[in-house]
């Protein structure tokens, strides 16, 4: 597999360790506007070949990369402390734009990291004139991984033996799918050590998860580069994987023309089967607000 990554700040850094680590990639194409950065990170990582799988790691152009297998966006500025996502918008919009200008008659995916990733999702859709299904955000595959690993800590369980998913925008209006998450085929609102009152401050503490990792630390960084590969990996082997990743809807719940993120089904053609995943009337409501929070983004910035 061929796989391109375009932005090699902390976040770009980690998803090329962690794609290497995978063993995914026979070729890794590395790429950023400061040529000398992409070409040393090249340069470490390749030194680096006796422990993981074979691959060959290079610096190339993004046009070099029309040919890769899946391409990912992670260029752009990150969030500062109590910084919304929404807030990085105008400014990462025309970067990821340009980048997904050049991608337009690109072969594979494009998954976008950079943030907020569900209104960058949308303007590149239209910015590339690639098929929605080929134009995958990273979403909120982190968020649902988070959720998982707080119930799995409160609980005493392994975080895989856990299903529960947040849908909606990956930031402030996420959506934590109480109603149908479960232990084990057991209904996690069903177990006698489990209390609803608990839910509000579980989701919040999911909700804030990267502010207060970028309080202490400056970045997120490390968990979305598993995110990032993993989602490669599922996807260009062809598991047919079900992830909460972002892409544009086209009439799941109601909701059209807007990308975020719900139960999908993705392979080697991308996110191509959005499931109608049960939900109760709040987080049918909440999820509505959701989508009326990110339309309201991409109206308010206009052409790019």
């Amino acid at each position: 597999m061929k796989i391109g990554i375009v932005g090699m700040g902390s976040v770009g850094s980690s998803i090329a360790t962690a794609v290497l680590s995978s063993g995914l990639a026979e070729e890794l194409l590395l790429a950023d506007v400061n040529h000398d950065r992409a070409e040393g990170e090249a340069m470490d990582l390749a030194q680096g070949a006796a422990f993981y799988p074979s691959a060959i790691v290079r610096s190339a152009s993004v046009d070099a990369m029309r040919d890769a297998d899946a391409v990912v966006i992670a260029a752009g500025r990150g969030g500062r402390p109590e910084q919304s996502r929404l807030s990085l918008l105008q400014e990462n919009a025309q970067i990821v734009c340009g980048i997904a200008r050049q991608l337009a008659d690109t072969r594979g995916l494009i998954v976008i990291v950079t943030n907020p990733v569900d209104v960058l999702t949308q303007l590149a859709v239209k910015a590339s004139g690639l098929p929605a299904t080929r134009v995958i955000g990273t979403g909120t595959m982190l968020d649902t991984a988070r959720l998982r690993q707080i119930l799995g800590r409160n609980l005493h369980l392994e975080p895989r033996s856990i299903h529960a998913q947040v849908v909606g925008e990956h930031g402030d209006s996420e959506v934590v799918l109480w109603s149908s998450a479960q232990i084990g085929g057991t209904p996690l609102r069903a177990l006698k050590r489990w209390h609803v009152s608990d839910e509000a401050l579980i989701a919040k503490e999911v909700r804030d998860a990267a502010y207060e990792i970028i309080r202490r630390k400056g970045a997120t960084n490390h968990a979305i580069g598993y995110v990032t590969a993993a989602l490669l990996r599922w996807a260009l082997r062809g598991d047919q994987r079900v992830l909460t990743v972002s892409r544009m809807q086209e009439g799941a719940h109601g909701i059209h023309d807007v990308a975020l993120s719900l139960p999908t089904l993705v392979g080697p053609k991308g996110a191509t089967e959005v499931l109608d995943v049960p939900m109760d009337e709040a987080e049918h409501n909440a999820l509505v607000h959701s989508a009326e929070t990110l339309r309201k983004a991409v109206e308010e910035i206009g052409s790019v």
